[in-house]
């Protein structure tokens, strides 16, 4: 079961989740996604919720209905791409501000990330 943030709304929080869950291809392009009830169970949260996450995930394009048949990933690999390239940016971005805090200057990110790479 998921911990989720008190300061995000929950099914903004699910929504994310999900983005992630495609992107990283534990879920791909055409996969039936989970009923709403078993989503439900799967993030311990209130149908309602995972409903407006649908609802979201759908509005963005990254998933699809098909009417009495269920809920399907999207095979529009551009828009899964697209927002592959921007979460990795946040990360990054959030990194760096993180390390830069610290009092960590690009440079020496770069050769700190080197020396983890090899090491």
């Amino acid at each position: 079961m998921e911990k989720f943030d008190a300061n995000i709304p929950i099914y903004i929080q699910v929504v994310d989740i999900i983005k992630r869950e495609i992107v990283n291809g534990k879920l791909k392009p055409g996969d039936k996604i989970l009923s709403v009830r078993e989503m439900s169970i799967k993030f311990g949260v209130n149908p309602n919720t995972i409903q407006k996450a649908l609802f979201q995930l759908e509005r963005e394009g990254f998933i699809r209905t098909e009417r009495a048949v269920g809920k399907y990933v999207s095979d529009n690999e551009e828009l899964i791409e697209v927002y592959k390239k921007e979460y990795i940016h946040t990360i990054v971005l959030q990194f760096v501000q993180q390390m830069e805090s610290m009092g960590i200057d690009r440079k020496d990110i770069i050769k700190y990330l080197e020396e983890e790479n090899h090491g």
